[in-house]
């Protein structure tokens, strides 16, 4: 069987340095496929889409809601062809319904174990319309190596440098943030991975620099220094979601490799300024991760929260407005005020107000959003802070010996020191 797993392209966000790190969920399903199915992967954010290329079934892999009309233009495509469409994928998840009326069947939850009946009945001609394991995830213990060896890996890397490679030693979160949808995908309840099976992972991967794209690490102490331990002697570096912010943590966090951290910056507390601080102190960069448009926010808020970014030096920061996805919190409650003035999905990129806001007009929001980026960057451009980031980590691998010879090659090319 020619399995054909589509990513539909996206765009990114305003003001953002244009590059790509290898997707994680379709080389994740990919892991689930049975070992007879011919698997081929084609990244439309990079690569131009054949539909008339030959295909026994086409699989359409969607984790945004910005990728979901374009998934559905594919699968019509493919379906006019006679070609079944299978979706998977948060996005799938989020807009099921919607996506029913492309598909031959719409995949939701977790793959592990469920996929070869899948195509069992694909087979057999009694293809269900909806296969929902939501509410089942399997056994975390399932959860195998990803499929990398799908991925064309020369795609991916900015300027020459060798981006990172992405990979996940838990899935669930017991948090509810108000503008986050794993409770809906996943339940309030942390499963981590064994750690063993986590780390022999990343010590498979061919790359040198990991993305742990874990919902949040800071979730259980215990587990967070055991996992940490383990990585150290991979020498390994890796940027995540947020660090527990305990002392022991962060030091083991910094002695595993921790390049750099996502860490969200809600207000103008001491209490940010000295958690941003404490990352620093252990040698972790911070890109700050700025959502505005809440409820509590006016435009002096905002821009006083611009002024505070750049008086705790972040290493980075990336600007998003609050955007009602499926699912969450956000949308229940603006949907039930009538605030929700779109429901166009290409337009919820989190860079494009999509809402009435509470204390200003959908436009000015706008423009304090094209504000933040334009301020915090005046000084040095998102480029020069992105190449300052990396030569902080090539000096830490050619500390340690695991800086790759075309990288510093590339690298010295690139930024000229």
């Amino acid at each position: 069987m020619k399995f054909k797993l589509i990513y539909p392209r996206w765009p990114k966000l305003m003001c953002q340095t244009e590059f790509h790190l290898p997707p994680h969920g379709p080389v994740v399903f990919a892991a689930t496929l049975p070992l007879d199915v011919d698997v081929e992967f084609i990244d439309e954010n990079l690569e131009t889409l054949d539909i008339d290329s030959s295909a026994d079934v086409v699989g359409i892999s969607m984790m945004l809601t910005a990728q979901v009309k374009r998934g559905w233009e594919i699968a019509d495509a493919y379906r006019a062809k006679g070609v079944p469409v299978i979706f998977g994928g948060i996005a799938t998840m989020l807009h099921a319904e919607e996506t029913r009326d492309h598909a031959d069947a719409v995949f939701l939850g977790e793959a592990e174990g469920r996929i070869g009946r899948v195509l069992s009945d694909l087979e057999a001609g009694r293809l269900k319309k909806t296969y929902d394991h939501l509410a089942d995830p399997p056994p975390i213990e399932m959860v195998g190596n990803a499929r990398r060896d799908i991925l064309k890996r020369d795609l991916y890397n900015y300027r020459g440098i060798q981006m990172v490679d992405l990979v996940h030693a838990s899935r669930g979160c017991r948090y509810n943030c108000y503008p986050c949808c794993v409770a809906y995908l996943g339940g309030r309840k942390f499963r981590p991975r064994p750690i063993d099976k986590a780390v022999a992972e990343m010590a498979a991967i061919d790359n040198n620099r990991l993305f742990i794209v874990d919902n949040s690490l800071a979730q259980d102490t215990r587990w967070e220094l055991d996992l940490f331990k383990e990585m150290i002697p991979l020498k390994k570096k890796w940027c995540c979601h947020p660090i527990e912010d305990d002392p022991k943590v962060l030091d083991m966090a910094a002695r595993a490799g921790a390049w750099y951290v996502y860490q969200a910056v809600f207000d103008t507390s001491d209490t940010i300024r000295e958690r941003i601080k404490r990352y620093h102190d252990h040698g972790i960069g911070v890109e700050g991760t700025i959502l505005l448009g809440l409820d509590n926010h006016t435009e002096d808020s905002i821009l006083r929260l611009i002024d505070f970014l750049l008086e705790i030096e972040l290493d980075l920061a990336e600007f998003t407005v609050l955007t009602p996805f499926p699912h969450t919190r956000a949308y229940a409650d603006l949907k039930r005020q009538n605030r929700i003035l779109s429901y166009d999905w290409n337009e919820y990129t989190a860079d494009k107000v999509v809402f009435q806001p509470k204390n200003m007009s959908a436009n000015r929001l706008q423009e304090l959003l094209t504000h933040a980026w334009s301020a915090f960057y005046r000084t040095e451009s998102q480029g020069m802070k992105m190449a300052t980031l990396f030569q902080k980590v090539m000096r830490k691998e050619k500390a340690d010996g695991t800086l790759r010879p075309r990288n510093r090659a590339l690298a010295q090319q690139t930024f000229g020191r």
